[in-house]
């Protein structure tokens, strides 16, 4: 089981993402914006970070700026998912370690979710 924190501004999307990754034997936190998530994970210190992009407070790209900012917290394995700046994401491959379009295939998803924990030893 890994620890993934979801930072999601549409509740209704962040907890079907939850409930998806949830039912894949993780445990899942979700913050509604980006600063929010940044609490989380200081906190937690998640072995995978999922974003969204636009989002008030903090943008998932600042969010991911942050986090690689961070001697600690710069390991952590971080996916966007955007509905239109997926560009921007894939413009910053310093920062994301994967960039998925919404709407994404859940398939997709979890795979992303896994290959990315797999790499850093914590695949469920």
């Amino acid at each position: 089981m890994a620890s993934i924190v979801i930072a999601e501004d549409e509740f209704l999307i962040a907890d079907v993402l939850a409930i998806m990754l949830e039912e894949a034997g993780h445990e899942v936190s979700t913050a509604a914006h980006g600063r929010a998530a940044l609490a989380i994970i200081k906190g937690k210190a998640p072995d995978l970070v999922i974003t969204d992009f636009m989002m008030p407070l903090m943008t998932g790209l600042e969010l991911a700026q942050a986090l690689r900012g961070d001697a600690e917290l710069q390991q952590i394995p971080i996916i966007l998912v955007s509905g239109a700046q997926g560009a921007i994401g894939r413009a910053h491959p310093d920062v994301f370690d994967a960039v998925l379009d919404k709407p994404y295939n859940e398939k997709t998803l979890l795979a992303t979710v896994e290959r990315l924990l797999q790499q850093i030893g914590k695949a469920s």
